[in-house]
């Protein structure tokens, strides 16, 4: 199931080329890259196009609401309502979808005993996923209904469509401003008409994001013959019209066979809009912006380069980087403007602002790997967080378009900062960020107020507590890391004891991370195998998930249950137990099972590396090579959960390189199993990870060095990659177990 960019489509027996079609460099990376991946299965991802963080997401919607529709699209549909400008890539919530945009061949007549919006569905068209292809920055599809082949195209902040009606009869071009799917409806929508064609507006709603809006400015290259808008199924008079759900039809002559649109976007104002669509693309040059697009595709997909391995790796491996890169998305416009929080409109110079912030994802994997691979946008990803504390008052949990979601649990800028400041990256206010971090975790909201008197989050007081306080803890840690970095030596003990707070949730008897009531009683009954999503103590997993999440101090962890045999027997049960979930109510993102491990949701992303800290790494990279193997697939069902705007691709990525940040502030990247015979990593100083005899059998490290000395630990620093040079490792059949056994060659924890 891969997808070449060649749009060659076999219909009724021919073969058709549309125009730009053409043979790709068999060496581009972007070869190796298919947005179809993830949309089949939970993927929830989308296979439009965009560029890298760009702000336009030009994807088709199927127009069915579901938990497997949080993007628009799905693989299983057949079914195409439009193509909208912005979607969520991965998301366990589905939101955006804004700015729909259908083709139809026939007369649209309004029909007010529909609902006003609903007689819109008997335009909607079938389609084949035969005649269906895509590309970075590029998406192409044969709609049967009104037989118009699509194709679309992108800038940073303007779509670009183009339209090839196969015959004409009653051509027309139906922006459908009130199309929404699953928690979103328009609450507000406008369009104007100018005398000179420009076509003007804006979409407000609410939905995930309680109050979102986006402006847009279009432009066809070549005139309308007439124009229809439509209000609640009744076609209303003049050049302009405004309510929940305004319907623009654009039609054309019948000689007209091909039409061309541009839609610029802003969040701040229609003449940002505006400027969006005169300035990214001043021309109508489709196949040139196509072409712009791949080639800015291809420069980032560059940055890391890989040896080895077979063609369904790499078309992972670059797929996944792919899906990394599309979140966070572009959110100012080209002056810098934008709307915050508190639904101003702010400018900002020097830096881009950013949006969709799935931080309790991305904290884990995507946001480390940002540092390594795109330096340059970590400021700009600081800058953002921080822009969005000065306009709300607090950063960002889960920030969706100048909305704070409050989705999901900890307060995880924390890290994502954390990260980039004891790494070293300037360019902001490190004083100022660290005042918003202490603010976030001061807050008496979500349990903090316990969980700061009694050092834990009492389960019969807050739902899921155990997580909660394990999450607060690391949160806590990363403050307490930066205060030690700033000199700021009661700020470093206050957090410091918190970030140990977590032993609080440990019982020695069960030796599970367990929910404790107000009285400092453990609640019972207990099932580790029990989950009710979002109505227990854990989120979106188990107590048998859960324990692990003691990144900061895996050491301490150990302890807690008794040593290094007993941890390791724990952990091996993990994966061994029946791949099994109680309760009628568990959450759905407990997916991509290997005993109790769930790879398809977050909570468990650090936990094959663990081993390392206990002195068997052996089946740390045994167990990594399993998952890289099984849970990621070159098809559409390719992923064994969401996506989560990247960090499902993220741990792949890195993983599949031989690093992963288990304790992601902390620079530290401790060894998996690397699964192609040379990775580069091209930013800065060049830096090389070879692995030599590898193969499917040879999984086992069996030495390493680091420019051509021994490593006698099992991790490597963020400085000495960025130091450039050379990581070897040889591997082999059979594990080392005498390599890396020591206290001393485990990576560092809060205890040691």
């Amino acid at each position: 199931m891969n997808r070449k960019a060649l749009f060659i489509i076999a219909l009724s027996g021919l073969i058709v080329c549309l125009p730009g079609c053409k043979e790709s460099d068999p060496q581009a990376h972007t070869d190796y890259v298919d947005p179809f991946i993830g949309t089949g299965g939970h993927g929830h991802t989308y296979p439009g196009a965009a560029l890298p963080f760009g702000m336009v997401q030009l994807s088709p919607d199927n127009g069915t609401s579901g938990w497997d529709w949080c993007s628009g699209y799905h693989i299983s549909d057949s079914i195409i309502a439009g193509f909208s400008h912005l979607h969520l890539s991965g998301t366990g919530i589905g939101d955006l979808a804004d700015i729909s945009v259908l083709p139809v061949n026939e007369k649209v007549v309004p029909d007010t005993a529909k609902g006003g919006q609903e007689f819109m569905r008997s335009y909607w068209s079938q389609f084949s996923h035969h005649t269906e292809q895509a590309e970075p920055g590029y998406y192409n599809v044969y709609l049967d209904k009104p037989q118009v082949w699509v194709e679309l195209t992108t800038s940073l902040r303007t779509g670009f469509h183009r339209y090839v009606f196969k015959d004409p009869v009653q051509p027309a071009i139906v922006f459908d401003l009130g199309f929404q799917i699953n928690w979103d409806h328009p609450v507000d929508t406008y369009i104007e008409i100018g005398n000179d064609g420009l076509i003007t507006g804006y979409r407000r709603s609410s939905g995930w994001a309680a109050d979102q809006i986006v402006y847009f400015a279009a432009r066809f290259d070549v005139s309308f013959s007439g124009v229809n808008l439509i209000r609640q199924g009744v076609s209303i008079n003049g050049s302009s019209g405004q309510g929940m759900g305004i319907i623009g039809v654009f039609m054309f002559d019948t000689d007209i066979d091909t039409v061309q649109l541009k839609v610029g976007l802003s969040t701040a104002n229609i003449e940002g809009a505006i400027r969006s669509l005169e300035e990214e693309i001043p021309h109508w040059e489709f196949n040139t912006v196509r072409n712009m697009a791949l080639d800015t595709w291809e420069e980032q997909l560059r940055r890391v380069s890989v040896q080895g391995g077979s063609e369904d790796q790499k078309i992972i491996f670059y797929t996944a980087m792919y899906h990394a890169l599309l979140a966070p998305a572009l959110y100012s416009d080209m002056d810098g403007a934008y709307t915050g929080p508190d639904k101003t409109i702010h400018q900002i110079s020097g830096f881009r602002r950013y949006t969709v912030f799935s931080l309790w994802d991305t904290f884990r994997a995507a946001h480390p790997l940002f540092t390594l691979i795109l330096p340059e946008e970590v400021p700009g990803l600081i800058h953002s967080m921080m822009s969005f504390y000065r306009e709300s008052g607090l950063l960002p949990v889960w920030e969706l378009h100048g909305n704070e979601t409050n989705t999901m649990i900890g307060y995880h800028s924390i890290p994502v900062m954390a990260d980039a400041i004891l790494k070293g990256f300037d360019g902001f206010d490190i004083e100022e960020a660290f005042d918003a971090m202490k603010k976030s975790a001061r807050q008496n909201t979500r349990g903090l107020d316990d969980y700061k008197d009694l050092g834990f989050v009492p389960a019969d007081k807050e739902n899921e507590s155990v997580s909660k306080a394990l999450e607060y803890a690391y949160d806590d840690w990363c403050i307490a890391a930066v205060a030690k970095k700033l000199g700021h030596q009661a700020d470093y003990d206050e957090f410091i004891q918190r970030a140990g707070f977590y032993k609080n949730h440990f019982d020695p008897r069960t030796q599970f991370m367990r929910g404790k009531l107000a009285s400092g009683e453990w609640r019972t009954p207990f099932d580790p195998l029990y989950s009710r999503h979002r109505l227990d103590d854990y989120t979106e997993g188990n107590a048998w998930q859960y324990t692990w999440f003691v990144p900061h101090d895996v050491e301490g962890l150990i302890q807690l249950f008794g040593g290094r045999e007993a941890f390791i027997t724990k952990l091996d049960s993990l994966f061994t137990l029946k791949e099994q979930v109680r309760g009628d109510q568990s959450s759905p993102d407990i997916s991509g099972l290997i005993g109790q491990y769930a790879h398809g949701n977050e909570p468990s992303h650090h936990i094959a590396y663990l081993y390392n800290y206990a002195g068997q790494p052996w089946k740390t990279q045994a167990m990594v090579r399993k998952i890289l193997n099984e849970m990621y697939r070159n098809d559409y069902d390719g992923l064994s959960g969401n996506e989560d705007c990247g960090q499902m691709s993220a741990w792949y990525i890195l993983s599949a390189m031989g690093l992963y940040p288990v304790n992601p502030a902390e620079g530290i990247y401790t060894f998996g199993s690397p699964l192609f015979d040379a990775v580069t990593i091209n930013t800065g100083q060049s830096f090389k990870i070879m692995a030599l005899n590898n193969n499917a059998q040879n999984m086992y490290i069996q030495r390493a060095t680091l420019n051509g000395e021994d490593l006698s630990r099992c991790y490597i620093t963020h400085e000495e990659i960025l130091a450039g040079g050379l990581l070897q490792f040889e591997m082999g059949a059979e594990p080392n177990t005498t390599l890396w056994t020591a206290p001393e060659s485990a990576p560092p924890s809060m205890t040691k």
